[in-house]
C-alpha cells in the first residue's frame, strides 16, 4: 500500500526541516558535544560527530569507538543493508550492573565509497538509554523503533517510522 508523503511542517528560527535533507543521504562531521548515559554509567561522550541526513528522518548521530567506554562495546552477529551505506554490523552495549543493550548500535566496518567519513564510528538507537544528550539537549527517539534519528527540538518533521509512514 502506497503511504502518500506528508505535509512538511514549517521550520522555525534555527530549525530544520527534514523534507529538506537529501536522498541519498548526506554525512557530515560536526563540533557537537553528545553523552550517552546507562543505569548511571556514561556509556560515551564526544564532541566530534558526524550526522548523516535524509530525507524524512531526523539525523542520525554517529560517534568514534573511541568514545565508548572501554569494555562496553561487544559485537554480535547481527547484520543489515543499507542502499547507501553498505552492510552495517550491530552491538551489545554493556554496562556493569545492568542487562546488556542488545544491537543497540551499528557500524559500517567499510562503508560505501560515498561515506568514508563512517569510517569506525557507531551509532545507537536512542530508545533504550536512559538518557542522550546532544548540546545538552534530551534527544527524542525517531517514532517506530526501526530507524536511528535523533530528534531534537532543531528538527521539524513529520519523521518517517509512525504508523502509515512505510511508502514515505
Amino acid at each position: 500500500m502506497f503511504d502518500r508523503r506528508p505535509t512538511p511542517e514549517t521550520p522555525g528560527p534555527g530549525q530544520e526541516s527534514v523534507w529538506d535533507y537529501p536522498r541519498p543521504p548526506r554525512a557530515e562531521r560536526m563540533k557537537r558535544h553528545a553523552v550517552l548515559r546507562h543505569a548511571g554509567a556514561v556509556v560515551a561522550e564526544s564532541d566530534d560527530l558526524v550526522r548523516v541526513l535524509e530525507t524524512s528522518h531526523p539525523p542520525t548521530y554517529y560517534l568514534p569507538r573511541t568514545a565508548f567506554s572501554d569494555g562496553m562495546l561487544a559485537a554480535v552477529e547481527r547484520r543489515t543493508f543499507c542502499e547507501w551505506k553498505g552492510i552495517a554490523h550491530y552491538v551489545d552495549i554493556s554496562v556493569p550492573g545492568a542487562e546488556p543493550l542488545r544491537s543497540v548500535g551499528w557500524w559500517y566496518p567499510e562503508p560505501d565509497a560515498r561515506y568514508p567519513e563512517l569510517t569506525d564510528l557507531v551509532a545507537v538507537y536512542v530508545a533504550p538509554f536512559d538518557e542522550i544528550r546532544l548540546d545538552d539537549e534530551l534527544v527524542r527517539p525517531q517514532p517506530g523503533g526501526f530507524y536511528g534519528g535523533w530528534v531534537t527540538d532543531e528538527v521539524v518533521g513529520p519523521f518517517k517510522g509512525g504508523p502509515g509512514s512505510q511508502g514515505w
